[in-house]
This record gives structure tokens, sequence and C-alpha cells, in this order.
């Protein structure tokens, strides 16, 4: 939200001050994953997690905040976990938003695949990089 709504009511508002804070605000704000991929001085861990696990990246990560491969980075970090890759990582599962609720019948087949997918990889946990989009876990 930082990096992209600050940004746009500054500019909708039309204030120049506001804008120039924005613009340093925005260059310390990183999502958790991102900053420990980029700020850390080291990303191993002492951690063990000996379960099999696949990634579920949200839709808002991927294309609204841009995270890329960090949260995977991350759990490639922690000892002794299986990962396994989750096929169509990057389609999205239709619940995000209104849209679950304005297109319920769609989003219910598009969750229906994504979980479909899930338990394809028999994983025994799913990481998000999203509270929002924990659907997939609770289901």
């Amino acid at each position: 939200m930082v990096h992209d709504q600050y940004q746009r009511v500054a500019e909708l508002a039309g204030d120049e001050t506001l804008a120039g804070a924005v613009v340093a605000l925005v260059s310390k704000a990183y999502e958790l994953s991102d900053f420990l991929v980029k700020c850390s001085a080291s990303m191993t861990t002492a951690r063990s997690f000996p379960h099999r696990v696949t990634y579920r990246p949200t839709c808002h990560g991927l294309r609204g905040m841009k995270l890329g491969d960090a949260p995977l980075r991350l759990l490639r970090n922690v000892r002794n976990i299986d990962l396994v890759e989750l096929p169509e990582a990057e389609t999205c599962c239709g619940f995000g938003g209104t849209f679950a609720v304005k297109n319920a019948d769609t989003s219910t087949a598009m969750l229906t695949d994504k979980l479909h997918a899930v338990q394809g990889t028999g994983a025994e946990v799913v990481a998000c990089d999203s509270s929002a989009c924990s659907n997939i876990a609770a289901r």
C-alpha cells in the first residue's frame, strides 16, 4: 500500500510537500521477505522445519508488490525443509478482494483448481506471503 497507494494519493492531492515525503517513505518501506532478502547480511537460518511445504504466491505479492522470488529464497534457506513447487503458482486463486463476492461461481471454480494443485504437491504446509490469501491453507 505504501508503494502504490500513497503515491497515488499524493498525486491526487496535488501536494508537492506530501509527494516528496511519500518518495522518502517509499524508499524505506519493505514487505518482510523483500526486506530480509535485500537488507539482511545473511539469509541463513539455524531453524529447521522438517516438513513438506509448498509456497503459494499471492496476486498482490506478484503483481502489486513485485516480490519476485524473495519469499522462495527465504524458504530455500530453512534447514530440512522439503520445498515442493506449486504447479501454476502464478495463476490467481480467484479469491482476492471483492472478486469472490461479485463473481462467486467463477471464483469457486478458480479456487477449486488452485486447491487441486496444492493437494497434488502432497504438502503438509502451504506458505503464503499474505494473510489475505490464506484461504488456501484454511480449506
